[in-house]
């Protein structure tokens, strides 16, 4: 575990690759596409040169979400291994229940991945954004995260984590 930076600390809400339909197969047992499996590639390489590697990672327990990170820890490099904690509370969190899983975060974490469901994922990153200016990229939340989108957002400890209280520091879209 390293120290946070300077800046603070940093959560990524992600929404998960591109599943396959559901057809007959039920919600929580769909599969990433093909197409989601190439945009974990591109999440990967992105966190990784943004600097949001992730030490500690909270994964909803759907077979997309846990692909998802699967594919995206492979492509995140040498990098030490994140403390991972799958769990069905994730699968249909709203957006008050990731706050409060939030606030059990060990304080040392400098960068929290969450990978979930929308319209959860970009709920909460616009729940807990600041929304006095500047806002930046706060329109494209209420818009919603497509698959393989991420809402980045900086904040100072994870006992701080309160609705308006976080700075949002950029919406990541998958490229086309």
């Amino acid at each position: 575990m390293t120290a946070s930076r300077p800046g603070g600390r940093r959560l990524v809400l992600l929404r998960h690759a591109k599943a396959e339909p559901g057809g007959n197969v039920p919600d929580q047992l769909r599969p990433l596409a093909m197409t989601g499996r190439r945009q974990c590639v591109d999440v990967g390489v992105r966190l990784a040169t943004g600097g949001l590697v992730p030490e500690h990672v909270l994964v909803s327990s759907a077979v997309r979400t846990r692909q998802t990170w699967d594919l995206v820890r492979q492509s995140l490099g040498d990098v030490p291994e994140p403390e991972v904690v799958v769990t069905d509370e994730l699968y249909d969190a709203g957006p008050r229940d990731v706050m409060a899983l939030l606030h059990g975060i060990d304080e040392r974490v400098a960068t929290v991945l969450v990978v979930g469901h929308e319209p959860t994922m970009s709920v909460a990153a616009a729940l807990l954004a600041d929304p006095t200016p500047p806002v930046g990229d706060l329109g494209q939340l209420h818009a919603g995260l497509p698959t393989a989108g991420y809402a980045v957002l900086e904040l100072s400890d994870w006992a701080g984590v309160a609705r308006s209280a976080l700075r949002l520091l950029e919406v990541v879209r998958p490229p086309r």
